[in-house]
């Protein structure tokens, strides 16, 4: 199977996100080059560790690498101040040097707290990012934003930190649970739906090989994805402008997710299956798209299995009026008001800023939530 090699054009910061099927046997060949110290830190997902870590130990070492490993509980309940703190006094108790490496070794949890890790040890260390869900492949893992979540939102401490290299093995989808396949899949129509028309086209017709995880069909959704956000982000790394498209759901569903709770009753895909439904939903309801893509967008998120209204979320009736303080947490908000990402079409989210909070209250009240 041929890989696939996408750049993230940011100057003398540029690294290469790598696409293809087995990839963590050529893990330790790809890394070494970025770890003159020859000493890796491995911070891995507990349940991926126990699959594959032995083989990215293996490969590590095999190209003369010191290796030790970290492993973290998985949920998103490590992503936390706790989590950060214990990960944090566990890189010092290793003696970790500023000119050692980092390697993020699971899904987006893992890569944003190890992420937020290096970005903030002894201020900054080299990091790699080997993301082994759909959703860290084709969204979280490249960019570098990193982040953990508080009891008042979902990343809201943080900090923009790019890693070096970004390996994408597709075969670590394999062992994936067909439910994280589908909140992964979320992100990819997501991108669609932002984005480009002709990409949901595709996925439309392509819904069932992606998540049957057929070896072209899948390849070429991770990277059609990458691609893009890897454009955008060398056009606006840190979200002054176009970048927040990719926030596309993320306000609703950032809002659901900190009103249930970061317990997994709510995966963060998800969440964001429902809200770029309701992004949908609710710019059809302000006249700025028509029904008929929304109802075009809601169908081909239910196709996929994922939710796209309130109904049977666990905690419903949600109150509308703690949603709405919950997205006037949202990092995209000012000064009290509200930003979204609307649509005007499939493929055309843009940023709208001063949303009427009354608008939105009552726009979720007609979802389902109660005054």
């Amino acid at each position: 199977m041929t890989q696939t090699s996408v750049p993230v054009g940011l100057g003398g910061r540029a690294y290469d996100v790598i696409i293809g099927h087995g990839l963590i046997e050529q893990a330790g060949a790809a890394i070494a080059p970025f770890c003159p110290a020859r000493r890796v830190a491995v911070v891995a997902d507990a349940s991926v560790h126990a699959l594959h870590g032995a083989r990215l130990i293996g490969s590590l070492q095999a190209s003369g690498l010191k290796v030790d490993v970290i492993t973290v509980p998985p949920g998103e309940a490590s992503k936390s101040f706790e989590g950060l703190a214990s990960l944090s006094d566990q890189l010092l108790a290793l003696g970790l040097d500023r000119g050692d490496l980092m390697v993020a070794f699971g899904g987006g949890v893992v890569g944003d707290l190890a992420g937020f890790a290096a970005a903030i040890y002894k201020r900054g260390i080299d990091f790699v990012q080997i993301p082994t869900t759909l959703l860290a492949q084709v969204d979280s893992s490249v960019g570098g934003k990193t982040a953990i979540d508080t009891p008042r939102g979902k990343n809201l401490i943080g900090a923009f930190h790019q890693p070096r290299l970004v390996l994408a093995d597709l075969s670590l989808l394999d062992t994936l649970n067909d439910r994280e396949m589908r909140a992964g899949f979320a992100e990819v129509l997501k991108y669609g739906l932002l984005g480009d028309a002709a990409f949901f086209d595709w996925l439309e017709a392509n819904t069932a090989a992606v998540l049957a995880r057929q070896p072209e069909a899948l390849s070429h959704a991770v990277a059609a994805c990458v691609a893009m956000k890897a454009q955008i982000v060398a056009e606006d790394e840190r979200e002054a402008g176009r970048r927040a498209l990719l926030n596309l759901g993320h306000t609703f569903g950032h809002a659901l997710e900190a009103e249930i709770g970061f317990d997994g009753e709510l995966l963060h895909g998800e969440a964001v299956a429902i809200g770029c439904a309701q992004a949908f939903r609710f710019s059809a309801a302000q006249g700025l798209c028509s029904g008929q893509d929304a109802l075009r967008a809601e169908r081909a998120i239910a196709a996929s299995g994922l939710p796209t209204q309130l109904s049977g979320l666990p905690g419903m009736p949600f109150e509308a009026e703690r949603l709405v303080a919950h997205m006037q947490q949202d990092k995209k908000a000012q000064g009290g008001s509200l930003t979204f990402i609307l649509a005007k079409a499939i493929g055309a989210a843009f940023t709208a800023k001063a949303v009427d909070p009354k608008a939105v209250f009552a726009f979720l009240i007609g979802e389902g939530a109660r005054p």
